[in-house]
């Protein structure tokens, strides 16, 4: 795809226009930022192993009746993806206390939450990120409220899926975030997942050890990013078991 026109860059992703009317082509970087992006690397292999994952994931809810935008694996750093509304939220799902809710409520990170918990942020790396209401979604636009109950749902739904992947590989999937996308038909749209998932967009615990497995390892300089996104993509299957870290592109299809 020689030439082709960038529609968007952001820390991790880039997006090109893709072939087809209505698709885009999302590349993997390799770059890692924390703290919006007060904290930065370029950890060689990361975008290869997300996209995989990402890849790994949303075909999983495909298969399940969760609508994303994943149309297709192209190569090692990218996908064609459908082409969406996104919504400018990020929305978070909790199960374990950790990181910022563990900070304002003043909850020991670990303790398992009673119920998953859905917290909305606006998108916004000037404004930080911050955390908003119903209220301020319905009331500057963002979404109605048919459109925040389906976000709920469909987060819920992602949660189910996802929680259960990891379980079964010996992971605790302490929170992750999403972003939910619009498409139309005609005059109507329905909402559907979109962006990325992968352990740049999740907290994942090993049961066991307690030992992180996502980009907290970077946050916290806890040892090496790719060994850690390796681990999760092996005990996945996305990697054989034999794997070592990704350096580069050599992974076979």
């Amino acid at each position: 795809m020689a030439r082709r026109k960038k529609v968007y860059e952001g820390k991790a992703k880039i997006l090109y226009e893709g072939p087809e009317p209505g698709t885009l082509v999302q590349y993997f970087k390799d770059d890692a930022t924390a703290f919006n992006a007060e904290k930065k690397d370029v950890i060689e292999g990361k975008g290869v192993l997300n996209n995989r994952l990402s890849e790994f994931f949303m075909n999983g809810l495909n298969a399940v009746g969760v609508p994303t935008h994943f149309i297709k694996r192209l190569n090692m750093r990218e996908q064609l993806i459908r082409s969406v509304e996104i919504i400018p939220l990020e929305v978070v799902v909790r199960n374990v206390a950790a990181g910022s809710l563990s900070k304002r409520l003043g909850i020991e990170e670990g303790q398992p939450l009673p119920r998953p918990i859905i917290e909305f942020y606006f998108k916004d790396d000037k404004l930080g990120d911050p955390m908003v209401s119903e209220e301020h979604i319905i009331a500057f636009g963002w979404a109605n409220q048919q459109d925040i109950d389906d976000m709920v749902a469909l987060a819920l739904r992602v949660n189910d899926f996802l929680s259960g992947c990891m379980l079964a590989v010996g992971i605790r999937l302490v929170d992750f975030k999403i972003e939910i996308g619009r498409i139309w038909e005609n005059d109507f749209h329905r909402l559907i997942v979109a962006d990325e998932i992968s352990p740049d967009s999740c907290r994942l615990w090993d049961i066991e050890t307690g030992k992180k497995l996502d980009k907290d390892v970077f946050r916290q300089d806890l040892g090496s990013l790719s060994d850690a996104y390796t681990e999760v993509a092996r005990r996945l299957g996305v990697l054989p078991h034999n794997s070592g870290p990704v350096t580069r592109p050599h992974l076979v299809n």
